[in-house]
C-alpha cells in the first residue's frame, strides 16, 4: 500500500480525495478534526497555523502529500489591511513551505512520491477582490513549479485550480437559493463544482495514474477560465 499524508482533509475537497484512497492506500491526515474513523486511516492532530510540522509522526517514506489548507477573503482592495494579506499568504503558501521542509526527505525516500497543491481560477483570470487570495495562491503556484523542476525527477508537483466549489469553506456565498443559482450563471456550465468533482483529478495527480505528469497547473472550474459564452 502506497502512504500519503494529507495535511487538512477532514472537509470538503480533501475530505473526498480521503474518501476515493481510504480502501487502497494508508493515510496520515494531519488536520484539527478527525476525519471519520477507518482502518486506513491515522489522524494527528494538527493545525497548521499554531503546531510546527515537527510535531508529525510520519513513516520513513511518503509516497505523496496533499496540502488542503486555504482561505477566501473576497474584498476591495483598499479594505484589505496589511495583516489580511499576510494571514492569506501564511495559511496558503508559509504554512506549505514549512511542511515542504519537513517531509521532502520522506517524500524522496519513495521511488517517485507526488504533491498535489490547490490554488484558484483568480490567479490565472483576473478578478474583482480577489486580490488576496489571487496573490497567496499566485506565491504557492510559482512555489509549486519552481519545486516541481528542482525535485524531479523523484517529486513530482502540481496544482489544481478550481472555481468556487460547493464546500464548507465556500458556505458564505453559497448560503441561500439566490446566491446558488447566481453563481452557477458565472460559469459556462451553468453549474457549481462539488468537492467530488475536484478530488477526482485531485486522487488521479496524487497516484501513479500521472506518473509523467509534473510541474502543472489544472483547472477545474466549469469553464469559467477558458470559455466565454455570448
Amino acid at each position: 500500500m502506497k502512504q500519503y499524508l494529507f495535511i487538512g482533509g477532514s472537509y470538503g475537497i480533501g475530505a473526498a480525495m480521503v474518501n476515493l484512497l481510504k480502501e487502497d492506500h494508508k493515510l496520515i491526515v494531519a488536520s484539527r478534526t478527525a476525519p471519520a474513523a477507518h482502518p486506513n486511516i491515522t489522524h494527528q492532530t494538527f493545525d497548521v497555523l499554531q503546531d510546527a510540522p515537527e510535531k508529525l509522526l510520519l513513516p520513513e517514506t511518503l509516497d505523496g502529500l496533499v496540502y488542503c489548507p486555504g482561505s477566501i477573503q473576497l474584498k476591495p482592495f483598499h479594505r484589505l489591511k496589511d495583516e489580511e494579506f499576510m494571514q492569506a499568504l501564511e495559511v496558503n503558501t508559509m504554512g506549505l513551505i514549512r511542511v515542504l521542509r519537513k517531509v521532502h526527505p520522506n517524500l524522496k525516500a519513495s521511488e517517485q512520491s507526488s504533491v498535489v497543491l490547490f490554488s484558484t481560477v483568480a490567479v490565472g483570470k483576473g478578478m474583482p477582490f480577489h486580490s488576496g487570495v489571487a496573490m497567496a495562491k499566485g506565491a504557492l503556484e510559482g512555489l509549486g513549479r519552481s519545486l516541481a523542476a528542482e525535485w524531479a525527477p523523484q517529486v513530482r508537483v502540481n496544482m489544481i485550480a478550481p472555481s468556487l466549489p460547493d464546500t464548507p469553506l465556500a458556505a458564505k456565498w453559497l448560503s441561500s437559493q439566490e446566491k446558488r443559482e447566481r453563481m452557477a450563471e458565472r460559469h459556462p456550465l451553468k453549474k457549481i463544482g462539488t468537492a467530488s468533482d475536484i478530488a477526482a483529478l485531485g486522487v488521479y495527480l496524487l497516484t501513479s495514474a500521472s506518473s509523467w505528469m509534473s510541474g502543472q497547473t489544472l483547472a477545474v472550474d466549469g469553464g469559467m477560465s477558458t470559455i466565454k459564452l455570448d
